[in-house]
């Protein structure tokens, strides 16, 4: 037992090291999970392998709840108001797009693999799939348009319940044995796998809204008691229908997403945590059954059938179900680029070849040719992930579909100091917008050539609906300390603590009064007690924004001497790198990089000093 609790902590283990690998060099986390699993597996670092470990039984039968779990983790990042222009795009790509991949898939395995036209048909329906677990990463990484990446994570996300769906139609004709004869009893299956799981995600729904809506579940409880719910309508779903818990919790998340009634946000951080905990261990576990023989097995087919699958059935799947739609001609392109497959696919691929194996009703060809289902789909995987991880990102930036490094901020209020410093911001090619309800504030910022935005920094409009390509880092700096540090909360998700700023609070003179809580705060900006109304009175003294670069003849200890405690350190320009001064992280500038600094209209200088730098230290623009 106390071994057993060793392996499973050392799977977890190695899970987070590989995603905390993948975040630091920037590459898809399924990369390192996968390598992470096939060392576990080829190397013997377990001692044991993982089919005795867990028994095949109970893997896949935490296999198959864990996909569910991370399926409803998609379904609640789906928000209707991401389909705007995209919808008709979006629904031929599950639909037509589909049956587009499945046809051409089939053709390939049977001309390239040497498949028959049964096994070369599920692994065609197999390889449908794409999900959360790749598309997400590799969005998050690339940081595209709002409109091109709903798209795509809508695609992602939908396809994998339909694809599984009609991976186990096909799966029970192979093992049926003559397609034709089975065709009525596949319609059968197809259409009571839809209504089951459209009923059960839609009553589900409905129950859990109303429990919250009436707050018969407490605080403490709900996170477990979705979880719970989840879990229950996927086993009961697909006892009643094949994979039809598929449709149900995805159907079941977006419907929670979209709803008004109720607010889920700490669920959806909830299922956000646990999807990791589970895409970590489960990539791991599942690619670590595959030896290196079995991989090296599909040989240069295997690479070619890959290779195909890239150039020629994406590119064309795309091509035909985006035909006519109100997507542009770059994003067709970029999504025709996009196809990556992820856990869904492996589950399903893994299960389906032991079923065939053991099973006494298919030919001595079907066992074989089974043997190389699992090694072909996971060469897919990684191929997949592995190209599309790395390539996808620079193309969409050359078709201006998302930025390399979004540097650009978004300034939560215009008053005249954020509008100066908004100014210089932009005057470096930095994207910047201005969030505020104050109409003189916005008009003053629009004569200056500032981009703005007439709304409240807490609305779900500007979280929604508010176009942030290039654009990655917040800086709440109303005069309201509240505002900014829940806006500094409400943007965590999409920028992450470490781009998320906000002016300190202004100081009380009463303990009833104090500063908000340090939780509650996002980072604190430039220096300790220096709030917004003072950075505004300096402003309306004529304090100005200044620009100085730093060289070996006048460094930064220069500099101090000459202003001392009159300037006040905002940024640092480090090539293409905008550096924001906070307390938590001061500022070291060093020679080469360029100060960005608030000075008072009178500074007290050393005038020695002031005459060497003469020209070396101008205002900003």
């Amino acid at each position: 037992m106390e071994d057993r609790a060793i392996i499973l902590v050392t799977l977890l283990g190695l899970g987070i090291v590989a995603q905390w690998f993948a975040w630091r060099v920037r590459i898809p986390s399924i990369l390192p999970l996968l390598v992470f699993g096939f060392g576990v597996g080829n190397l013997g670092i377990l001692g044991v392998e993982t089919d005795d470990l867990f028994g095949e039984e109970l893997l896949f039968s935490v296999v198959s709840l864990s996909v569910g779990v991370i399926l409803f983790e998609g379904g609640l990042s789906l928000k209707f108001n991401e389909l705007h222009d995209t919808a008709q795009a979006v629904f031929r790509l599950v639909t037509l797009g589909v049956l587009v991949t499945w046809g051409l898939t089939t053709v390939a395995a049977w001309w390239i693999l040497n498949f028959t036209w049964p096994m070369a048909a599920l692994l065609g329906a197999i390889l449908v799939v794409s999900g959360p677990t790749v598309i997400v990463p590799i969005l998050r990484q690339v940081q595209p348009t709002r409109r091109f990446g709903g798209a795509a994570k809508w695609e992602g996300i939908v396809n994998d319940p339909v694809g599984a769906v009609l991976a186990v139609l096909v799966f029970q004709a192979v093992l049926a044995g003559e397609a034709t004869s089975f065709l009525p009893e596949a319609l059968k299956l197809l259409g009571l796998a839809i209504v089951v799981g459209l009923v059960a995600g839609v009553a589900v729904f409905l129950l859990i809204l109303e429990l919250l809506r009436r707050h018969w579940i407490p605080d403490y409880l709900q996170n477990g008691f979705i979880l719970a719910m989840v879990v229950i309508s996927f086993a009961i779903s697909n006892l009643l229908a094949h994979e039809s818990g598929l449709i149900a919790v995805t159907l079941l998340g977006i419907l929670l997403a979209n709803q008004k009634t109720v607010s889920i946000r700490h669920i959806i951080e909830f299922k956000e945590n646990l999807r990791t905990l589970l895409i970590s261990s489960l990539f791991i576990v599942l690619s670590s059954r595959l030896s290196l023989a079995d991989l090296t097995s599909v040989g240069a087919p295997g690479v070619a059938f890959l290779a195909v699958l890239l150039v020629v059935v994406r590119p064309v799947t795309v091509a035909i179900s985006t035909f006519r739609t109100k997507l542009t001609g770059r994003e067709r392109i970029v999504l025709g680029w996009l196809a990556p497959r992820g856990i869904v696919a492996a589950a399903v691929s893994s299960l389906f070849a032991i079923e065939l194996i053991q099973s006494a009703d298919v030919s001595p060809m079907t066992k074989q040719q089974a043997e190389l289902l699992a090694p072909v789909v996971f060469l897919v995987i990684v191929g997949t992930v592995a190209v599309y991880g790395l390539t996808v990102g620079p193309l969409a930036r050359w078709l201006h579909l998302a930025a390399p490094n979004p540097q650009g901020i978004i300034f939560a209020g215009a008053g005249p100091f954020v509008r100066q410093l908004a100014k210089t911001v932009q005057a470096e090619e930095f994207p910047v917008l201005l969030v505020d309800t104050n109409y003189r504030n916005l008009s003053a910022a629009r004569m200056l050539g500032l981009p703005t935005c007439d709304a409240s920094i807490l609305s779900e409009y500007v979280l929604e609906e508010v176009e942030l390509s290039g654009i990655g880092r917040l800086l709440a700096m109303t005069q309201n300390d509240e505002v900014n540090s829940l806006a500094g909360r409400e943007f965590i998700e999409q920028f992450g603590r470490a781009g998320v700023y906000q002016v300190s609070p202004e100081a009380s003179n009463t303990e009833r009064r104090e500063k908000i809580s340090q939780h509650h705060q996002a980072r604190l900006l430039f220096a300790p007690d220096i709030t917004v109304n003072e950075l505004n009175a300096c402003v309306a003294e004529g304090g100005t924004i200044k620009k100085t670069k730093l060289t070996e003849e006048f460094g930064l200890d220069d500099f101090r001497e000459m202003y001392g405690k009159q300037a006040l350190m905002l940024c640092v320009l480090d090539g293409n790198s905008l550096l924001i001064n906070t307390i938590d992280q001061p500022l070291k500038p060093k020679v080469g990089q360029t100060l960005i600094c608030l000075v008072q209209s009178k500074p007290e200088v050393n005038e020695a000093a002031q005459s060497e730098v003469n020209n070396k230290d101008q205002p900003a623009t």
